[in-house]
């Protein structure tokens, strides 16, 4: 089914006229500048931020660029990967008439979001397995559908989702695919950013927030079309990404050696905490998991997770979500942090 950009925008949005910065106007690094009634002066800090950043975040998208190898017109960066969530919703969706298309159990920031702009949620289950049922999410879809969120790496399942079938929903669905791939890093994939090319409507969500260790800096990244992420630069904050989160990234990307062996490391851990874990008795299942966490099914996962928080060990109760009834969501630590966790478990 053919794509159409234009058919999937908001009227507001395609007439919308994007605020002008000071720095929009004027992109030169150099000269006097007394265009944006900065303070000339400096800050009360001896960091230089008394200027405004650059809105577009330019040398950050071509230090990325040459790390993903893609254009640097094909990324947008967003305050945490929440922003691009949020603004696709905005962007295409009319409050009271469209809908968007979720996969529980999900990430939860595609309800909110979608609740906060007035959107109608479609959810249609995952399979036993975690996997996209395809048949039925294309017969939920609706005439005034706009967005199918897939989270791959799933949060909370942990696994990939099957790459045939995520190209199957590519090609029959008309609106936005947008694939969330926050914990790709950490699974033995390249993910979909080299498919882009081959699919107008797939939008690719990655984040310095997990494998890069970044995620007090809130930098979420989409990958898209161009067109897609001139609409994205159009409707978002003018200076949405502040300096200090804009330097760090620009640090972080000259050291991609670091991020690869903090992922080696977690990858060696959650090995390590699968098969530590698999030996107890409160372990009732495990499931297979290409991210940065396990998620573990027990005869009562309140109580165990309960029980670990009592020993000040901090995991996420997912008992009560579609699909993982008595399951706790254990992220791999360190290796003092992991063996923690065996600890306490042997004694529950």
């Amino acid at each position: 089914m053919a794509f159409s950009l234009d058919s999937v925008l908001r009227d507001n949005i395609k007439k919308a006229k994007p605020y002008s910065s000071a720095r929009d106007e004027y992109k030169g690094t150099e000269g006097i500048f007394l265009d944006a009634n900065e303070n000339p002066y400096g800050s009360a800090i001896e960091k230089h931020v008394n200027r405004y950043p650059d809105p577009l975040q330019r040398d950050v998208k071509d230090a990325l660029s040459a790390v993903k190898h893609i254009p640097a017109q094909n990324i947008f960066f967003g305050n945490g990967s929440d922003e691009p969530i949020d603004l696709l919703i905005r962007a295409t969706c009319q409050p009271g008439k469209d809908s968007i298309l979720i996969l529980p159990p999900t990430y939860g920031m595609y309800e909110v979001s979608a609740g906060i702009n007035d959107v109608e949620l479609i959810a249609v289950p995952l399979t036993k397995e975690f996997d996209l049922n395809v048949d039925a999410i294309l017969a939920a879809v609706k005439a005034h559908t706009k967005i199918i969120f897939i989270c791959s790496p799933n949060n909370p399942t942990g696994n990939l989702m099957s790459e045939e079938k995520v190209k199957a929903i590519l090609t029959s669905f008309s609106g936005i695919v947008v694939v969330d791939e926050a914990y790709i890093d950490f699974a033995d994939t390249k993910g979909f950013v080299p498919l882009l090319a081959q699919y107008p409507n797939l939008v690719v969500l990655q984040t310095f927030s997990k494998a890069w260790g970044m995620a007090a800096l809130r930098l979420g990244t989409a990958f898209a079309s161009k067109e897609i992420i001139d609409v994205l630069n159009k409707i978002k904050p003018p200076y949405n990404i502040n300096l200090l989160t804009q330097e760090c990234a620009l640090e972080a990307l000259k050291n991609v050696s670091v991020k690869d062996k903090m992922v080696h490391q977690i990858l060696a851990q959650r090995e390590w905490l699968r098969t530590e874990l698999s030996k107890l008795p409160v372990c009732l299942e495990l499931y297979p998991s290409d991210a940065n966490f396990i998620l573990m099914r027990t005869l009562d996962g309140k109580k165990v997770y309960d029980f670990l928080v009592e020993h000040m060990v901090i995991t996420r109760d997912r008992s009560k979500i579609i699909l993982c009834e008595g399951c706790v969501r254990i992220t791999v630590g360190t290796e003092e942090e992991n063996k923690k966790v065996i600890e306490v478990l042997k004694k529950f």
